[in-house]
């Protein structure tokens, strides 16, 4: 028993040293697992750092090799730098060597030039020498130009005077005559307006008149013959001389007309009033000569002498002439005035004629400034449109109105304060013919019109008459009021213009009886003396 009890206590001691031995072997176990589970966490730790290093060591090797390729390129770019620094120290190796070469060819030229710049210098001496010369020569010549300037101009004032005096030797109240040729028209049946035709008529339809001109060398004369059956059947011929200041045959063109009355558009230039008019009958080619065709050597008196006003003014500019001008265009008609140039299509304004002074004038009248002769052109185009025609049995086409143009010119000397005044004035007359002879008895209007027309034209032949006599006795009143036509003319017919009536004549022995009417009236004005025309002149204020 004590045995097993002996036993049982050495069991229950070792069982105790084993529990012993078991809690420590516990309790180390318990250490060591702390220790693996530290060791784990530490080699975990040193795992991750590790890997940290090896990224970063991978990140900075891979930092190298771009550093590397980048160190390689630079050294590429540096080599091509090289390469090329190479290539531009030969380049100017060659460059150094050509320039010194120029700057020998240099030192040459400017060793030439110098040479070149003493001689260039002493003929810069001698052209400032000959400056110098020429100066007072041009000194000279500008003195001398002046004086010829003023030469010139007083020599224009005394042509002036000339002309002037050339005009008056030769009238003041000028005619010539002009004998328009027979035309295709004339010899056509269509270009009789006779509502019953006579057998004489009819003979003498289209036959040329017996007029003949036998001064070939000054032409100034033309004769008309006529004959007649005589009640005893004998043929009684008569022959009818007359003398102008210039007589135009049939063959005459329009500018061997104008040759003749140019000067006149001179003396409006000058400074004087200048009235140039057309008178004949019916047919006899008064619109003609004074308008023109549509050819340029048909081109009338109005553009004409227009365009010798513009160019007697543009040569004058030189002597320090500068001009203004302007235009009216009147028709009278029925004893009635119109502004051919005014608005709408017939002119009802009521217009007064007004003499003073300064000239003629008319109230409430269009004028237009011209300043060049294309406006005329157009001018005379416009007024032609709204000028009252008709026909009857003397023409087909007849004007019914008496039409003035005029064209006022005024001019002032910059040089010498000198002014002057002057117009142009350019009429066109109705034609002139008998009641019997014109066909207009049997139409009331064409009545009326026919009357007024040789009413005033009546009226001029009065004025001319008592202008005639008051010539030869003194004083005598003038009855420039009885028409329209010589009130708005009483300063071209007064003296106080240079005026000229052109003739105009029809070469049919059909109107020869009319002829004669016309050169009978022409004569008287040719024989009247009108006194001396005026020059419309201001001096320098």
């Amino acid at each position: 028993m004590d045995a097993e009890r002996a036993k049982v206590a050495e069991l229950e001691a070792n069982h105790r040293a084993l529990s012993l031995e078991l809690a420590n072997a516990k309790s180390l176990e318990l250490d060591k697992r702390r220790e693996l589970v530290s060791a784990s966490d530490e080699i975990e730790k040193l795992r991750m750092k590790h890997a940290r290093e090896i990224m970063e060591l991978e990140m900075e090797v891979k930092s190298k090799a771009r550093e590397a390729r980048e160190v390689a390129d630079e050294l590429r770019l540096a080599k091509g730098d090289l390469d090329r620094e190479r290539d531009n120290v030969s380049n100017l190796k060659a460059t150094l060597s050509h320039q010194s070469t120029s700057h020998i060819t240099l030192n040459a030229q400017i060793n030439a030039l110098q040479v070149q710049k003493a001689a260039t210098q002493m003929q810069l001496d001698t052209a400032m020498t000959i400056i110098s010369d020429k100066t007072l020569e041009l000194e000279t010549a500008q003195r001398r130009i002046l004086d010829l300037e003023q030469d010139a101009r007083d020599s224009e004032m005394v042509r002036r005077k000339l002309h002037n005096m050339v005009q008056e030797l030769k009238g003041n109240i000028r005619v010539f005559c002009r004998v328009r040729p027979v035309l295709t028209s004339d010899l056509s049946p269509s270009s009789s307006f006779t509502s019953s035709p006579t057998p004489d008529h009819d003979e003498e339809k289209g036959r040329a008149a017996d007029i003949s001109f036998p001064d070939n060398r000054d032409h100034k004369e033309i004769v008309v013959s006529s004959s007649s059956s005589s009640a005893m059947g004998s043929e009684r011929k008569e022959v009818y001389n007359f003398g102008f200041d210039r007589v135009f045959e049939p063959e005459s063109t329009q500018a061997e007309v104008f040759e003749e009355i140019s000067l006149l558009a001179q003396s409006c230039v000058d400074g004087y009033n200048v009235c140039i008019f057309a008178y004949g009958q019916t047919g006899s080619g008064k619109s003609f000569t004074m308008e023109g065709g549509s050819t340029e050597a048909m081109t009338g008196m109005i553009p004409r002498a227009v365009n010798q006003v513009f160019k007697a003014a543009d040569d004058l500019k030189s002597k320090g002439w500068e001009y203004k001008m302007d235009g009216q265009f009147l028709e009278i008609y029925n004893e009635t005035i119109n502004d051919l140039l005014g608005k709408g299509e017939f002119d009802k304004k009521k217009h007064e004629i007004k003499h003073d002074k300064s000239g003629t004038r008319v109230t409430d009248v269009n004028v237009m400034p011209l300043p060049s002769p294309a406006s005329v052109t157009s001018l005379l185009r416009v007024a032609n449109s709204r000028r009252t025609v008709a026909a009857t049995l003397m023409n087909e086409r007849s004007s019914r109105s008496h039409s003035v143009f005029t064209l006022r010119i005024s001019g002032t000397n910059i040089h010498t304060g000198e002014s002057c005044e002057g117009s142009l004035n350019l009429v066109d007359l109705a034609g002139s013919e008998r009641l019997n002879s014109s066909g207009a008895a049997g139409d009331k209007d064409r009545l009326k019109e026919t009357q007024n027309i040789n009413k005033s034209l009546s009226a001029l032949g009065d004025v001319v008459a008592a202008l005639g006599e008051k010539g030869e006795k003194g004083e005598k009143h003038i009855p420039y009021r009885n028409s329209k036509l010589t009130y708005l003319l009483q300063n071209s017919l007064s003296g106080n213009s240079k005026t000229l009536m052109i003739l105009n004549l029809s070469p049919l022995a059909a109107h020869l009886n009319e002829s004669l009417c016309s050169l009978r009236f022409a004569t008287k004005v040719n024989n009247t003396m009108i006194g001396t025309a005026k020059k419309q002149v201001r001096g320098s204020s």
